[in-house]
């Protein structure tokens, strides 16, 4: 299960050996649909990954369909997602349910290209990666701190870029406020690559 602190909705699912009761969120994941929903932080990432690499290792020339409506969160846990989907043996099909804002959307132009989809009324959100809490402490472990966050600001901008198909200058500057962007304007700058009206057939 993927969604927590959340009432889960329970189903009932028959078969020859009788009726098995299981969350409606393990019985997703038979059809190989895992959902990220809410902010991103290690937990989350962790659940988000065993799944996939369960799912990969189960049959990986099956697709894993991944939905995607989160505010964002934290960088390091977003960027174990987005690592572990390229790293998987099988195609990851993304798709915009809501919103895919800051590192939601980094992980969801991260899926295998041509199948980034967005449904109609979900938005993307581009900007600058944002710093929690206060920085403290000398000036020396600041300047390490300041260079770190440059760092990680340019390594999501190649993402971004790469993955679009943007020049890292515009990526770059587009990220400096901001940016959202409807489900036509996202296929439009590259980060999906179609609205999906219907859902396609799972596997």
């Amino acid at each position: 299960m993927t969604v927590l602190n959340q009432r889960v909705p329970f189903v009932i699912e028959s078969s020859g050996r009788g009726d098995r009761e299981m969350d409606i969120f393990s019985r997703l994941l038979k059809d190989r649909i895992v959902f990220l929903t809410g902010g991103i932080d290690d937990e989350h990432a962790n659940l988000i990954i065993a799944q996939m690499l369960f799912l990969s290792n189960e049959d990986p020339k099956a697709d894993v369909h991944l939905y995607i409506n989160s505010p964002g969160g934290s960088v390091s846990a977003g960027l174990a997602i987005y690592d572990t989907m390229q790293y998987l043996r099988c195609d990851v099909a993304t798709y915009c349910i809501g919103m895919a804002a800051s590192m939601g959307a980094v992980i969801f132009c991260g899926g295998t290209k041509g199948k980034r989809y967005v449904l109609p009324n979900s938005r993307v959100l581009l900007h600058q990666p944002l710093l929690g809490g206060i920085m403290e402490g000398s000036a020396t472990d600041l300047a390490i701190e300041s260079e770190e966050i440059i760092r990680l600001r340019k390594l999501l901008y190649d993402i971004l870029s790469i993955r679009s198909g943007q020049p890292y200058d515009k990526v770059q500057k587009d990220c400096d406020r901001n940016k959202w962007l409807s489900a036509r304007e996202a296929i439009e700058y590259g980060l999906g690559d179609s609205i999906l009206e219907r859902m396609p057939k799972t596997g």
